[in-house]
């Protein structure tokens, strides 16, 4: 009962984070998000914890907890690493990939369709991230699936925010074009469609506006 009640607490907050009623920088009172929910401020410390491993809020001792508020700059250099990162991996699922592993993610592409189209905002993000963590888990590369893993969630929030329905679609019509060059066994076009995606994802997420900056006038 209390991780179902945690794992509630967790997909209200984020959803609020998403739909912009919890702002960047917005403090999260444990007692108020108690007296809210109607449960122990230790559920809550739990559901904090859990958004803080998320890197959608931001813990500071004596402070309390926090929106999480990550810079454009943080971004490029995740979608640096992971450029470096998803090459060698997309180089070593094409050499190693059974037609299991292709069926696996076209079973993976067919949950993001059915996210996109019900306009689930949160569940398409994570399943857009996902893609790239299944490559990894299903070569067997544990290692290189906690890597990714960190690192979509170093702009989870930045993503969540941010990402307009259309360039979810557009990611996701990018990964379909992926697992096709994959089962071809086409590296060069795998490569190119890959590193592709991620500078078509980052140059949208650059448009986004420094809340740290002065307005423009």
């Amino acid at each position: 009962m209390d991780s179902t009640t945690t794992g509630f607490i967790v997909e209200t907050l984020t959803r609020s984070i998403v739909e912009h009623r919890l702002q960047p920088g917005a403090k999260l009172v444990e007692q108020t998000l108690a007296d809210q929910f109607g449960v122990s401020r230790t559920l809550i410390r739990q559901a904090l914890f859990k958004l803080s491993q998320n890197r959608l809020i931001r813990m500071e001792p004596a402070r309390g907890a926090f929106v999480a508020a990550p810079s454009v700059v943080e971004a490029r250099q995740v979608f640096a690493v992971r450029r470096m990162l998803e090459a060698g991996m997309t180089r070593e699922f094409i050499q190693s990939a059974t037609q299991a592993h292709i069926d696996a993610l076209k079973e993976h592409i067919a949950h993001e369709t059915a996210a996109v189209e019900r306009g689930d905002v949160p569940g398409r993000t994570l399943l857009l991230g996902d893609f790239h963590v299944r490559m990894a888990q299903l070569m067997g590369n544990d290692v290189l699936a906690h890597l990714l893993m960190d690192l979509l969630s170093r702009c989870a929030l930045i993503t969540l925010m941010y990402q307009s329905s259309s360039s979810a679609e557009h990611s996701h019509e990018e990964h379909g074009a992926i697992v096709k060059a994959l089962e071809a066994r086409d590296e060069a076009l795998a490569l190119q469609l890959m590193d592709a995606h991620l500078c078509n994802v980052e140059e949208a997420l650059t448009l986004i506006p420094n809340t740290h900056a002065t307005p423009s006038p």
